[in-house]
């Protein structure tokens, strides 16, 4: 295993015990409101502090680029991005679906990745050419022949940011529901549903406006697993833009050709 991964993975598990010990005290955590319906709590801030800790400990000259204290570190040839509490609100309220997630890029690209569900002790792991993992046990996209039977996860946009994008949404859901699938998913965590969708726990998801800490790290899982990543109009601007369609290959085809019809570019 590489080094830089080695310690992406000691990183998560850091940031997983500093959320583990903070689910039990909820209802005492200082909890902030960035924006309409957006929260960060103190474990989230604790998180990030001991990812960075770990990872500079060990790489004290690379940058860090964290979601609730911006970059840190000059731009060299490894950035570390990391959101150390995907899926606050629901960490917030109790709703054991939330992780940790860690995307290495080396020299432009995207090379390690990991994603901890403290909740569930479920690690997800990749390093670019050498598959995907759970828990040591190698996984892959689901073999769907199609769009149609399949299962998939989304974000339904609900803050002032994301409302001019609702109409392209609900197109593109009830397009999806149109070619009779087995059902939608919002469970409010985008690393957890792209890493679902490398484990073939869901045929496909697709978002728009995430950040760069949201997906680094569940990009490469899937493309190790196995799947297809575009953006909403099938090119490869995702990580720029944030909109992002990821899928097995056969239901990727039909899932952007749906959302180019919806989504207008921006």
């Amino acid at each position: 295993m590489h080094e830089l991964l080695k310690v992406a993975i000691r990183a998560a598990r850091a940031g997983g015990d500093v959320i583990k010990r903070g689910a039990n005290q909820l209802d005492s955590l200082t909890v902030e409101q960035k924006s309409l319906h957006d929260y960060v709590s103190e474990v989230d801030r604790n998180s990030e502090n001991a990812i960075r800790e770990t990872i500079l400990s060990a790489f004290p000259d690379h940058q860090i680029i964290g979601e609730e204290y911006g970059v840190v570190g000059e731009k060299t040839g490894v950035q570390w991005v990391i959101d150390p509490l995907d899926g606050t609100t629901n960490f917030l309220r109790a709703i054991p679906h939330y992780a940790v997630s860690i995307g290495l890029i080396v020299d432009g690209a995207l090379e390690h990745a990991v994603v901890f569900d403290p909740a569930k002790n479920e690690l997800f792991r990749a390093s670019l050419g050498q598959g995907a993992f759970l828990n040591d046990k190698r996984i892959h996209v689901s073999n769907i022949d199609s769009a149609r039977g399949g299962l998939y996860s989304t974000g339904v946009p609900f803050s002032g940011d994301n409302l001019a994008e609702v109409d392209s949404f609900t197109a593109t859901m009830l397009d999806l529901l149109n070619i009779e699938t087995s059902g939608l998913r919002r469970l409010g965590a985008a690393a957890l549903d792209l890493a679902y969708v490398a484990a073939g726990r869901y045929d496909g998801f697709w978002e728009a406006k995430l950040k760069l800490w949201d997906i680094a790290a569940g990009v490469l899982l899937v493309l190790e697993a196995g799947g297809t990543v575009s953006d909403l109009h099938g090119s490869n601007q995702y990580l720029a833009t944030g909109d992002i369609v990821a899928a097995s290959p056969k239901a990727h085809t039909e899932m952007v050709k749906i959302s180019r019809a919806n989504y207008r570019r921006l």
